[in-house]
C-alpha cells in the first residue's frame, strides 16, 4: 500500500494550518508548502510565521517546505518526489485592494501558481485530489445587480429566489471583479479545466468570509478577525461606504476543513460549491460592531469612508444546498456566537502574551 500523504500549500495560513490540524491523523506524513509571502502582502501583522512553528511544534508529521508556488521547477520537482494523494491548495494573494498595487505578484501568485500545481499533479499524482480555496469574488460585482432592501442595520436581499443566498450558476461574467478576483477566475477555472479535460478529481470552493481564531486578520483581507482585533486594541476600524449594513456571511475555518475531509473521502471529477457560513451565520459590519461591543464591553471605534471598496458586494450570501445535497454529512457546527468568542479570545491571549 502505497503511503498516504497530504500536500497543503499556504499550510501556515488559516485554512491550510486547520487542514493541517484536522486532516493529519489520515495521513502518514503531511507537507506544508508556505514562504510567508502575508508577511510581504500586508507587512509585519500579516505574518504567519508564528502559526507555521506552532504546526512544527505540535503536529508530529508535518513537515514544513519553505517554497514560493511561483517556483514552477520547484513545485514540480515538490510533487515528484512526494505524490501525495491530497492537494489542499489555499495559497494566495488574497486582497482585492491590494491586487490593483501588485498586479504581476497577484496574478502570477493566484493563477500561475494554480497552474504549476495542477500540472504537476498532472505528471506525477493524477489520481490524487486537488481540493482549490477559490473566492466569491469570481462573480465579481455581479451580486450587486440583485434587488435589495435596506434595513436598519443591514441590507437584504429583495428577491425571494436569493432567500437562501447565491448558488453556484451565478454568473460570473461580465462584472467588475477587481484585478484579484480576475486572477482568481483564472485559477478557478483551470482547475476546472484540470477536471474536465484530464478526468482529475478536483475542486473549487468558491468562499465567502473564511474566519477563525488562527486568522492574522489586517484591513485589507480578514473582515472579521481584524474588527475583533481592532475592538481589542481600541484601533479604529474604517467602514468604506454601504452605510457599514454590508453583509457577509461567516464560516469558521474549522468546518471548511470538514468539507475538505468530505469531499478527499468521496471525490467528484471538476466540481464547484459556493461554501460560507450561509443566512445562519451572516452579518453586516453594524451587527458585528454591536456583537463584538458585548462580548469585550469597549466600545467600537470606527470612522465611516463615503466610498465603498471596488468590486465589493453589498450583500453577499452563500447557498449551501449543493454542499449539503452532495455531502448531507456536512453541516456548519461553529455559530457566529462560537466565531466571534474564538476570535476575541485568540486576540486577546495574544495581545496579553
Amino acid at each position: 500500500m502505497l503511503p498516504r500523504r497530504l500536500l497543503v500549500t499556504g499550510s501556515s495560513g488559516l485554512i491550510g494550518s486547520e487542514v493541517v490540524n484536522l486532516l493529519h491523523e489520515d495521513f502518514d506524513t503531511v507537507y506544508g508548502i508556505d514562504n510567508n509571502m502575508r508577511a510581504s502582502f500586508f507587512g509585519a501583522a500579516g505574518d504567519t510565521r508564528w502559526n507555521q512553528k506552532r504546526l512544527e511544534s505540535t503536529v508530529a508529521n508535518f513537515n514544513h517546505i519553505e517554497l514560493d508556488i511561483r517556483d514552477r521547477h520547484g513545485i514540480l520537482n515538490i510533487l515528484r518526489d512526494i505524490r501525495p494523494s491530497l492537494i489542499v491548495h489555499t495559497a494566495a494573494q488574497p486582497s482585492h485592494d491590494l491586487a490593483a498595487s501588485r498586479p504581476f505578484d497577484d496574478f502570477d501568485t493566484n493563477a500561475a501558481g494554480t497552474l504549476n500545481l495542477l500540472e504537476a499533479t498532472r505528471q506525477y499524482c493524477g489520481d490524487a485530489v486537488f481540493i482549490h480555496m477559490s473566492t466569491n469574488k469570481v462573480y465579481g460585482d455581479a451580486p450587486n445587480s440583485i434587488a435589495l432592501r435596506e434595513l436598519s442595520t443591514r441590507w437584504e436581499y429583495d428577491d425571494s429566489s436569493f432567500a437562501n443566498g447565491i448558488d453556484e450558476t451565478f454568473t460570473i461574467d461580465q462584472s467588475k471583479h477587481s484585478l484579484f478576483g480576475a486572477s482568481k477566475v483564472a485559477a478557478d477555472i483551470m482547475v476546472q479545466e484540470y477536471g474536465r479535460y484530464f478526468n482529475m478529481k478536483t475542486c473549487c470552493l468558491r468562499g465567502g468570509c473564511l474566519t477563525g481564531p488562527s486568522h492574522s486578520g489586517v484591513e485589507l483581507h480578514g473582515f472579521l478577525s481584524y474588527l475583533v482585533k481592532c475592538n481589542v486594541e481600541g484601533k479604529i476600524y474604517n467602514v468604506f461606504g454601504y452605510k457599514g449594513k454590508q453583509v457577509r456571511d461567516n464560516i469558521h475555518s474549522y468546518d471548511v476543513a470538514q468539507f475538505i475531509k468530505a469531499f478527499y473521502h468521496n471525490p467528484r471529477i471538476a466540481e464547484v460549491y459556493n461554501i460560507g457560513g450561509g443566512r445562519g451565520n451572516s452579518i453586516s459590519i453594524l451587527e458585528a460592531f454591536a456583537r463584538i461591543e458585548a462580548i469585550s464591553g469597549r466600545k467600537m471605534l470606527y470612522e465611516y469612508v463615503d466610498k465603498n471598496r471596488e468590486g465589493d458586494h453589498i450583500c453577499y450570501i452563500s447557498n449551501l444546498d449543493k454542499m449539503k445535497a452532495h455531502y448531507p454529512q456536512w453541516s456548519i457546527t461553529k455559530s457566529l456566537d462560537d466565531i466571534f468568542m474564538e476570535i476575541y479570545s485568540a486576540w486577546d491571549q495574544r495581545g496579553n502574551a
